[in-house]
């Protein structure tokens, strides 16, 4: 009988012992109150522990003890804050891991992409988790932001969380851009050389910001390493101290706004009522964060196995004295690529972005209506709108292809071949790369190899390098009979071959051969390029 007593005493101070442990780890949360919360039951005790949490915890604290169940609507948010975080989270994990890999030298950076890619288990994939984790946080920052326009969230006591929002949206884009250099490709390198170049169109310190932006007149060394601390370091620090104040201004201050029909009384009491009802953070918001957290890692990583999303390329490695053609910024950066088409740099690329952003700050000062309605902010509404359209037909004008002239040959060999890339060329399967002299001609044969024989279950033939040779074809009979084409699209006298040949083991070499009449000379013109295919091929 007392060791009985003894066993009991002792199981309880040691469950107390545990139970105490637990409480300093989940910063207040017991055993029992775990067990509740993972159930979704009420509180186990008094006063509620779960708000202690916010209270103590430095993760939490941040984070509002509940929230009125207006501004929970999904489709009032849509959750975009949330993803925006989730996102950040997602590539400081990730950079953190590829930092081991990685090394910020001309001379390492782009064989340390290999190496990563070629022989780290999964080591492409978590590259390409980076990637897409970097476009997406541009894309949920850039929707939060509109979301929060359009709904009139920036107005009153929020004026200064749509402030620390407009940071969050030039940091992401620095952040995105500040990695873009790393792989030390040609598409990196170029890219980056133009963009750097703007900043020397600044008045006053243009020189001088260059500079210290590449290190050199040239983007070298210097230039690398100083991105890469920028991606790694200074950037990310201004991220986290960004995000945490705006979080907290949501927490402690105002928290998330509620549809304006509710919070200008133009619902039903009992609509209003029900808005204003409390959800806890901890366990209905927490569990429903955790659920959107497992979602979001599944689609990220279900659209890299399934091939949803293209991965992060890798070009050859960058050669500064070769420009490739082109040429083009991030995607999140065509707008402004776009502006540069309209005339001067330093007005388009310096003066005007500059405007842009100020005035974006200064929305919630400039629109002084009182509403929040969408109906009842025509003007505002009307011009966001618009501005967004402007953005989207400037990234548009900011494609290589728009607006600059390149010639007929050289367009055409770049469309099916393109220097940085696959393109449809490099897509024919290698086996159907059958060696021969292909000529250009009014007509294409519906089958280039018909003696060709891959497999029972395959067709005879050679159907895709058929399809390829027909778009070459269709191409350059098009400029050489069109006749209201501008001069540098039109080819007279044309005449074009594709030549394929075995190079060495494995390896094809294709080249495709155009020449021509100038349209002002009547000299004799060609030009040609040569693509080398292995069998186990990305174009090398």
């Amino acid at each position: 009988m007392l060791n009985s007593l003894k066993l009991q005493d002792l199981r309880k101070k040691l469950s107390a012992a545990i139970d105490q442990r637990v409480r300093i780890i989940t910063a207040g949360l017991g055993i029992d109150e775990l067990r509740a919360v993972m159930r979704g039951d009420p509180p186990t005790e008094r006063p509620n522990p779960r708000y202690k949490v916010h209270t103590t915890s430095f993760l939490f604290h941040i984070r509002p003890r509940y929230y009125e169940r207006g501004s929970t609507i999904f489709a009032h948010t849509f959750r975009l804050g949330f993803f925006t975080t989730f996102a950040f989270a997602v590539e400081t994990i990730t950079g953190l891991i590829l930092m081991i890999y990685y090394t910020p030298s001309p001379d390492e950076a782009y064989s340390s992409i290999l190496n990563l890619m070629s022989n780290v288990p999964f080591g492409s994939m978590l590259r390409d988790i980076h990637r897409l984790g970097a476009e997406a946080m541009v894309i949920f920052t850039t929707l939060h932001m509109l979301r929060t326009f359009l709904t009139g969230s920036y107005k009153k006591d929020r004026s200064f969380t749509w402030l620390t929002g407009v940071i969050l949206l030039g940091v992401t884009l620095l952040l995105s851009f500040s990695g873009y250099l790393l792989p030390w490709d040609q598409l990196a390198f170029w890219a980056v050389t133009i963009g750097t170049s703007m900043v020397e169109a600044a008045p006053v310190f243009g020189t001088e910001a260059n500079l210290l932006l590449r290190g050199a007149p040239d983007i070298g060394a210097g230039g690398l390493l100083r991105f890469y601390l920028l991606h790694v370091v200074l950037v990310p620090l201004i991220a986290i101290l960004v995000i945490s104040i705006h979080y907290y201004k949501v927490a402690r201050e105002h928290g998330i706004s509620q549809p304006a029909r509710i919070e200008e009384g133009k619902a039903s009491p009992e609509q209003v009522k029900n808005a204003k009802q409390r959800v806890d953070f901890i366990p209905d918001l927490l569990t429903h964060e955790v659920f959107l957290t497992a979602l979001g890692l599944f689609i990220l990583v279900a659209a890299i196995a399934f091939n949803f999303y293209g991965g992060a390329p890798l070009e050859h490695i960058a050669n500064p004295q070769q420009t490739p053609l082109d040429t083009k910024a991030p995607w999140y950066f065509w707008w402004l690529q776009g502006m540069l088409k309209l005339g001067d740099k330093t007005l388009m690329g310096i003066i005007l972005p500059t405007i842009m952003v100020a005035v974006l700050v200064g929305i919630p000062y400039i629109d002084r209506n009182p509403h929040r309605s969408l109906f009842k902010r025509p003007w505002a509404v009307g011009l966001g709108l618009l501005a967004t359209l402007a953005i989207v037909v400037l990234s548009y004008m900011g494609l290589p292809e728009y607006g600059i002239p390149t010639p007929a040959a050289s367009r055409i060999i770049q469309d099916m071949a393109p220097e940085e890339g696959l393109g449809p060329l490099r897509e024919v399967p290698f086996e159907q790369l059958q060696p021969g002299v292909y000529e250009v001609g009014q007509e294409v044969p519906n089958n280039l190899c018909p003696d060709l024989i891959l497999g029972s279950d395959q067709p005879r033939g050679c159907p895709e390098l058929t399809e390829v040779f027909k778009d070459y074809n269709d191409r350059i009979i098009r400029a050489a009979t069109v006749t209201n084409l501008p001069k540098n699209e039109r080819l007279p006298n044309v005449q074009a071959v594709m030549v394929i040949e075995d190079w060495q083991q494995d390896l094809r070499k294709v080249t495709m051969r155009i020449g021509w009449d100038d349209v002002d000379s009547a000299e004799r013109k060609s030009y040609e390029r040569h693509v080398y295919i292995h069998r186990d091929h990305g174009g090398e």
